[in-house]
């Protein structure tokens, strides 16, 4: 997360999305979530946040920037980040919140977990809570699976439910496309839909070392995305997506997190010719980089 103090009692963070190099799904757990096994990096698609902290009142308002259909009510990680800190921490104070959505939502890029992740971030900073980056990765857990990575550098191994995190230093120098279809495709869903043998134990993708892009394109190349055997069935449009991307010159084609996102990597700049690229099966086309982040407190 990219943060700028802006006076004493505001703060601009520019949140990325995340894709799923790969990702495993192991089986289910006791308390009812999966552990997974996958590959965690940030790109340089960002929401952009305005925190700003009311000294009178005590509640919290989310004013949207753009024209994007994003609920601004409990549902949204932003309300539910802020409310888990004014219970933890006895907050007494307000929250003005400022959204410019770029991130597409329910679309497996974690946009609304990097929004809750940068929260407790900028209440760190504007309270002065003196929590350092595992208890913040900590509060996130409490929220959504996905917001410990958003306290990383933006490259990262996760496990477990997503507390597991063994931050990596995989080549970064290639593009992604990301093509998002106009679907809604419950996470939820996607998970009740797999079909895991509980009776046996899958042993998790380990990453070797990797001395450039061939060698780690060459290891992507023995992992994939287990949620593509549920959905590639259900919305066929999403396997003409991957074909039109590999037609362009994908090196590796697969869906990020739950989907519907699509994305292929490059190792070198796509030319995606957006307007036409997938025909109607796309809603949005984005090109993207890897990026590292430099979390810090605001």
């Amino acid at each position: 997360m990219f943060a700028k103090r802006i006076s004493q009692d505001s703060v601009i963070i520019g949140t990325p999305a995340k894709v799923n190099l790969f990702l495993e799904v192991l089986g289910k757990r006791d308390d009812g979530y999966h552990d997974i096994n996958s590959l965690f990096q940030a790109v340089s698609l960002f929401d952009r946040i305005t925190f700003t902290r009311i000294r009178y009142g005590s509640d919290i308002s989310i004013e949207l920037t753009n024209d994007a259909d994003v609920p601004v009510d409990g549902r949204n990680l932003i309300v539910r980040a802020f409310r888990l800190m004014q219970d933890r921490f006895g907050l007494t104070d307000g929250l003005q919140v400022q959204l410019e959505k770029n991130i597409p939502i329910a679309a497996g890029l974690a946009g609304g977990s990097a929004d809750g992740a940068a929260t407790i971030l900028a209440v760190c900073g504007l309270w002065d809570l003196g929590l350092d980056f595992s208890q913040m990765a900590e509060l996130g857990l409490e929220i959504g699976s996905d917001l410990p990575f958003f306290f990383t550098h933006g490259q990262a191994m996760v496990g477990g439910r997503g507390e597991k995190i063994t931050e990596t230093d995989f080549p970064t120098d290639y593009w992604l496309v990301l093509a998002t279809p106009d679907l809604h495709i419950s996470t939820a869903e996607s998970y009740a839909a797999l079909r895991i043998d509980l009776t046996k134990s899958k042993i998790p993708f380990s990453f070797r070392r990797c001395k450039g892009l061939r060698q780690f394109v060459d290891t992507l190349e023995h992992t994939g995305n287990d949620f593509e055997k549920v959905h590639l069935g259900s919305f066929p449009g999403l396997g003409r997506i991957k074909d039109e991307l590999l037609d362009i010159g994908a090196l590796i084609v697969r869906m990020s997190g739950s989907g519907p996102t699509v994305f292929g990597l490059f190792d070198s700049v796509p030319e995606t010719k957006s307007k036409r690229l997938f025909g109607k099966e796309t809603g949005r086309v984005m090109v993207v980089r890897p990026v590292t982040l430099p979390v810090r407190l605001p």
